[in-house]
């Protein structure tokens, strides 16, 4: 991994980490901001990694949707 890849990678960890904050815990915070969120954080990641989609839904997608489901009371 070159330096820029573990950049982008780190830069993708904060993000990840602020918008499961956010959805996790802004109380104002609608279902629907939280998807636009999640679908943003995903076009976002994608942009930096383009090769990566498969990665993102495996490792991101579902932590995204349990914290959703467990924020927003889904089935």
């Amino acid at each position: 991994m070159d330096m820029d890849e573990a950049r982008r990678l780190r830069r993708l960890q904060v993000m990840m980490s602020m918008v499961m904050s956010v959805i996790g815990q802004d109380p104002d915070l609608t279902l629907e901001e939280a998807a636009e969120m999640a679908a943003n954080t995903r076009r976002t990641a994608l942009s930096m990694f383009p090769d990566k989609e498969l990665a993102y839904d495996l490792l991101y997608r579902p932590r995204l949707q349990r914290l959703m489901n467990e924020r927003f009371r889904l089935q």
